[in-house]
């Protein structure tokens, strides 16, 4: 009922939900939150539109408009052979300048350092000075890359708690959740009784004959297992519990200037991870998401706050190969042990007669020459890896530093790029690798599952690529859309909806057109 322009409106960006996949299996069944937003504006056809389809990469893209290769945040880490300490290998939400923090759960110092251009709240902050830009999220990336610089507050899950690289007092609410979720961590946690469709699914799958057995498991968990804890519903319990307090005591929503707080859900991915997407562990968890964030929007109606919701993801996900195989796929595989970037470069080095390590990489993605290596050495190395990579018959393509920084910046319709263009999309010729490589569709990238990581997602893929993307609001009619739309889409769409004028510096998406109370600038 109330007026959008002139009553204070906080809108959630709800990060790291299910993938399209996932949302078109449950939404039929999905009464809850997940079913109040599917009666939205429901794009089913969204994209992360790059190669890396990683989380950091993935959530930098939802608030800022801009493709990796714009925004400087190209995977979840890469390799930077410029730096002085030992460890090459750099973080994407943190701070080099810091020393390692010796003996935490975490060991790096969280920083938006990285991310090169401004988020929707950091623009929302400039023109509205009264405005709140708060995030909250089970992953330190997460908050950092939805939220950027100048953020009042920013929470994440830190292992054992929630933490804050922001400097300033606590809100006292955060003290009483930590104790909270605290004392639920250290007791233990009854399996939970499974409805029929979830137990349907249940079916053991041995991932290896040295990985773990998955697809029956109900979350079950002894005291004190931090780790099951973040692989389990309880995880997006706590990160909703944390945005309802702070809204209430932050008083979001409250005046006439628009607040903006974004969420990451991380349960969802980590549940992924440890248990592959189609078990009944997956299940569980989609109708335990279903149930919370039903319960938050509760809470926002009980306190009359005038709010819109916007829900996408960072990336998609395949499910485990063992499972994927019995359904089918027949050429579903784990990546070798061989195209990892350390054995690849063992066996160069052997060959060439070089000491030492020749490459650095993990499994898939950008690939780095050594530095330290001469230069007729160097070009020796990169073109024995990339006739070896291109001659693996778990490749698709490998692609070379030269070929993508020739390329522009794809545009025109996701849906349509090619693997070469979906690259260009994740390159930056300042932290991109000499090589990209690109594994085969049915290739998972983990040549060893192990506890807490038997699937995965990074590919160029569109079951890594394609993801929901759909706004919310009270009153809003339902609409289904089919056309292919990507997250870059999202910022420039949410600016308009808080009518914030001007966009400053180039983006690479746009304001979507055509969504119920939202009306885009002329182009």
């Amino acid at each position: 009922g109330r007026s959008w322009r002139t009553e204070k409106s906080v809108t959630p960006g709800l990060i790291r939900g299910p993938s399209s996949d996932l949302l078109e299996e449950y939404r039929p069944m999905l009464m809850g939150g997940l079913g109040r937003l599917s009666r939205g504006t429901v794009f089913i056809n969204g994209y992360q539109a790059h190669a890396a389809t990683e989380t950091c990469p993935g959530h930098s893209t939802i608030l800022t408009g801009a493709h990796p290769a714009r925004n400087g945040i190209i995977a979840n880490s890469w390799f930077d052979q410029s730096v002085a300490r030992a460890d090459k290998k750099i973080y994407c939400a943190e701070d080099v300048r810091a020393a390692p923090r010796e003996g935490a759960a975490v060991r790096h110092t969280v920083s938006p350092d990285f991310l090169r251009v401004q988020t929707l709240g950091e623009i929302l902050k400039s023109r509205n000075p009264q405005s709140q830009h708060v995030a909250v999220a089970g992953k330190d990336r997460s908050a950092v890359m939805m939220s950027g610089r100048n953020v009042d507050q920013r929470w994440y899950w830190e292992g054992q708690q929630f933490a804050t690289d922001r400097t300033g007092p606590a809100p006292r609410s955060l003290a009483a959740a930590n104790a909270a979720f605290a004392a639920a961590l250290a007791a233990p946690r009854e399996a939970l009784d499974p409805p029929p469709y979830c137990a349907g699914k249940a079916r053991a799958f041995a991932t290896l004959p040295s990985g773990p057995t998955v697809g029956t498991g109900r979350f079950a968990r002894a005291a004190g297992d931090a780790r099951a804890f973040r692989a389990s519903p309880e995880l997006d319990g706590a990160t909703l519990a944390v945005a309802a307090a702070l809204i209430q005591e932050l008083r979001l929503g409250a005046d006439t200037a628009p607040d903006l707080l974004s969420i990451g859900l991380a349960a969802t991915d980590y549940v992924g991870h440890s248990f592959g997407t189609q078990g009944s562990e997956m299940c569980l968890q989609m109708f335990a998401l279903d149930r919370e964030l039903g319960d938050f929007f509760a809470l926002l109606d009980r306190q009359g706050l005038d709010y819109a919701v916007m829900l996408t993801s960072d990336h998609g996900g395949q499910d485990i190969p063992e499972r994927l195989r019995e359904q089918g796929m027949a050429d579903a595989a784990r990546a070798e042990p061989l195209l990892s970037a350390t054995e690849m470069g063992r066996q160069i080095g052997q060959k060439l007669g070089l000491q030492g390590r020749v490459l650095l990489g993990d499994v898939g993605g950008d690939v780095y020459v050594d530095r330290s290596l001469s230069p007729a050495n160097r070009a020796r190395v990169l073109a024995e890896a990339a006739n070896a990579y291109r001659a693996h018959p778990q490749v698709e393509a490998v692609l070379t530093r030269e070929q993508l920084a020739a390329m522009p910046i794809p545009t025109g319709p996701v849906d349509r790029w090619t693997l070469a263009e979906r690259a260009r999309a994740s390159f930056d010729a300042e932290r991109s690798g000499d090589l990209v490589i690109l594994f085969r569709r049915t290739v998972t990238p983990i040549p060893r599952p192990g506890p807490g990581y038997v699937a995965t997602h990074g590919t160029p893929w569109d079951h890594d690529r394609r993801v929901p993307i759909i706004f919310w609001r009270p009153g809003m009619a339902a609409a289904g859309r089919a056309d292919p739309v990507a997250t870059v889409d999202i910022m420039p769409t949410l600016a308009a909806m808080l009518a914030l004028g001007p966009i400053p510096g180039p983006i690479d998406g746009r304001c979507l057109e055509g969504i119920s109370g939202i009306v885009c600038p002329p182009r």
